[in-house]
């Protein structure tokens, strides 16, 4: 595939990398001198311009790409590649920086393909490593939403319990489950949950808590938290 990044800065070269990695063609867009001849150093296909401006990206080749990442620190240049780009019939994803408010998230989220927060991602990643291997954060679907993992322990209070009598918070529910030696998949209400079975539930913020105690158990919960 042929994707165009607007940006070649930390995260939209990283990207590139892992892009091109992968055997995908990348042309990165960038309008500082300094980083545009850092990337050509690191082998990668540069057009050096605004990446807001139409006439550059159809020199970057969004005409004939297959999608568009606008991941510059600039949330109004990266917004007005993401609407050329949509214009052209690409797939788009806009990043969003330490504005991670709901009213930015509706303001573009109906208007873009993706919106991503690379320093949400990243903190998304240092508490999974500091709540230890029972919970795992997948994904935040709002500022007060987020897909998280969890395994069942034998500390869980619903250990043996059908996903039927899983009594989860109102601002919770569960969205796959699988059995610890199997894929996951779509939750059937007569499943057990034992030891090492995985939930992805979407909760509130404020549920979350409640949530991880009742499937993974207080006792796991607290020695992930201390350390121990």
């Amino acid at each position: 595939m042929r994707f165009v990044i607007i940006g070649s800065g930390r995260v939209g070269l990283r990207t590139a990398r892992v892009l091109r990695d992968e055997g995908h063609e990348v042309t990165l867009v960038e309008i500082d001198d300094d980083r545009a001849e850092r990337a050509r150093e690191a082998d990668f296909q540069v057009v050096e311009g605004d990446g807001s401006r139409e006439e550059v990206l159809e020199r970057a080749g969004v005409v004939d790409a297959d999608a568009l990442g606008a991941l510059t620190s600039d949330l109004n240049v990266n917004f007005a590649a993401c609407s050329i780009a949509k214009h052209h019939g690409l797939r788009t994803v806009l990043r969003v920086d330490e504005d991670y408010r709901e009213e930015v998230y509706q303001q573009y989220a109906d208007q873009v393909d993706e919106v991503v927060y690379p320093e949400r991602l990243g903190a998304i990643g240092a508490k999974n490593a500091l709540l230890g291997g029972s919970v795992r954060a997948i994904a935040d679907i709002a500022q007060n939403l987020q897909v998280v993992l969890m395994t069942v322990t034998d500390d869980s209070p619903m250990h043996g319990y059908s996903i039927e009598e899983v009594a989860l918070p109102g601002q919770a529910r569960v969205l796959a489950f699988g059995k610890a030696d199997r894929p996951m998949g779509i939750p059937v209400t007569d499943d057990s949950l034992e030891t090492g079975d995985r939930l992805a539930v979407l909760a509130d913020f404020e549920v979350l808590g409640e949530v991880r105690q009742l499937i993974v158990g207080e006792n796991s919960v607290a020695a992930a938290a201390g350390g121990a």
